[in-house]
């Protein structure tokens, strides 16, 4: 774990990872901020592949069956036909010398997407095989701690966190406008790049029966700012109010910015759909699926608060398999909505249509 933690810290900062596949050993390199792709090949020996996602790809017009696939960068490709392939919107595919000889992302490609991911980047990057006549100084530079070396195992496994191994870290009481009686308890990753809160409201652990939960996923524009452009921050709000009135129960707050892509991410997706694209769309072209979310973690925090059966409130069915998949029990659900504005019509409308949200007859009763 601890290697993968600063796989993504170095990753994040602009700097190679060497991947280790078994049979080669692969550098590896964030397309964010890359500076020159150059330095990477005469470090590796080899020129490098630019590797994207299935739904990077899609967006461009292309059909993959793989997750992800390596596309040999031609000599001297600009920055501008890196950020073309990579994420910008585009009316027609690439030229056709920028796509010669895709093929399907290996293990080692596989898990340097992972960690881009992961580390909450585009996910998009540089891989270039290490070479015979570059074996050698790439080995120096890992044994002198200059080239940090991961097995392709542990990247590939990133995403999921580390299930069982979250940490309860602190806990005070944290009186609320709508919830005079609740608590925050704080959870840590193993990994330490994401913290997550428990909002405790009255005595849940003492109530018999199904427990009224609700995962919401932070949504800093919209929680805090009152964004427009969402729900969120007043579902959250209606969410607290909800289960004060039922008597008590857990919010969990998680740390999964943009449906999991993170903040920056999420800023270029509303970029994007200004310019006419849906939310799901608008994540394809930067290379995300509909919903990079993982829930284990909602289902360990329940474990340490001893919850195993709840009342879910939510809109989103994926929740209730993936709580169900790790063993809670939901034993009902109730809707929780929003107010539907011109400004976020088309953002809820997306959700129903397309990612199969219940929301009943509330989106169709805007404007009547």
């Amino acid at each position: 774990m601890y290697h993968i933690e600063r796989a993504i810290f170095d990753i994040r900062r602009g700097l190679p990872v060497v991947l280790n596949t078994g049979e080669k050993r692969l550098l590896v390199q964030a397309l964010e901020g890359i500076e020159s792709v150059d330095m990477l090949a005469k470090l590796a020996g080899t020129r490098p592949s630019l590797v994207l996602t299935r739904h990077r790809l899609e967006a461009m017009g292309m059909s993959l069956t793989a997750e992800a696939a390596c596309l040999p960068l031609v000599e001297h490709v600009s920055e501008d036909d890196l950020q073309a392939l990579a994420v910008v919107q585009t009316a027609s595919r690439p030229a056709h010398s920028l796509l010669s000889g895709l093929k399907p992302a290996g293990p080692g490609e596989r898990g340097a997407v992972a960690l881009m991911r992961r580390a909450l980047l585009i996910p998009a990057a540089l891989c270039a095989d290490v070479s015979d006549p570059a074996a050698e100084s790439v080995a120096q530079e890992i044994a002198q701690g200059k080239l940090l070396e991961v097995d392709t195992k542990d990247a590939a496994k990133c995403l999921a966190g580390a299930p069982g191994m979250l940490k309860r870290v602190s806990e005070a009481r944290i009186p609320l406008e709508d919830a005079a009686e609740s608590r925050f308890v704080l959870f840590r990753e193993p990994d330490g790049l994401r913290e997550h809160v428990a909002v405790v409201i009255g005595q849940p652990e003492t109530q018999e029966g199904a427990v009224p939960l609700r995962l919401h996923s932070a949504c800093l524009t919209g929680d805090l700012f009152g964004s427009l452009r969402c729900d969120c921050g007043e579902q959250l709000r209606n969410a607290v109010a909800d289960i004060q009135a039922m008597g008590g129960g857990v919010l969990l707050y998680l740390a999964q910015e943009g449906r999991g892509i993170g903040l920056a991410n999420k800023l270029r997706a509303y970029t994007l759909q200004d310019g006419g694209l849906d939310t799901m769309d608008a994540d394809q072209v930067l290379g995300f699926g509909d919903d990079e979310r993982q829930y284990a973690v909602a289902v360990d925090m329940l474990n340490a608060l001893k919850i195993s059966q709840v009342q879910l409130l939510t809109n989103n069915p994926l929740k209730i398999a993936a709580l169900r998949e790790g063993g809670i029990e939901v034993v009902s659900r109730q809707a929780l909505y929003g107010s539907v504005t011109d400004q976020n019509h088309r953002y809820l409308s997306a959700k129903a249509n397309r990612a199969g949200h219940l929301f009943g007859d509330v989106l169709g009763r805007h404007g009547r």
